[in-house]
């Protein structure tokens, strides 16, 4: 089986070549900076989990994990959270609008692979 792949949103760059850094070794990244451009993408790649910043132009992270919930193309793809918003109730919003993971910018790179592998990993 080939890799699965992960589309990374985030509208700074230097965050999206960070998580290829550390993810690119056992999946496909893929790339938008922003909102609007990630459901395109998911719409043409299909990826198998998107990581997404909240604060974005144009279409935010809320906005478009949202329209990937609420849409039958992109409803099944875990959508995980990374953000320099920590507070609990962005965390909660989060999780009502389908938000399957949440994670705090600084980020530790083996706990982003951690959660990517909880939702990407086959059960042995």
């Amino acid at each position: 089986m080939g890799k699965k792949k992960v589309l990374i949103v985030d509208d700074e760059e230097p965050i999206r070549l960070l998580v290829f850094s550390i993810l690119g070794k056992d999946y496909i990244v893929i790339e938008a900076s922003d909102g609007g451009e990630a459901i395109s993408v998911a719409h043409r790649q299909k990826p198998d989990l998107i990581l997404m910043d909240i604060l974005m132009p144009r279409v935010d992270g809320y906005t478009a994990c949202y329209r990937f919930k609420n849409d039958a193309v992109t409803k099944a793809i875990p959508v995980v959270m990374l953000t320099v918003i920590g507070y609990e109730l962005n965390k909660k919003l989060s999780q009502e609008i389908g938000a399957d993971g949440y994670i705090t910018k600084p980020f530790n790179p083996q706990e982003l692979r951690d959660m990517i592998d909880k939702f990407l990993k086959s059960p042995n």
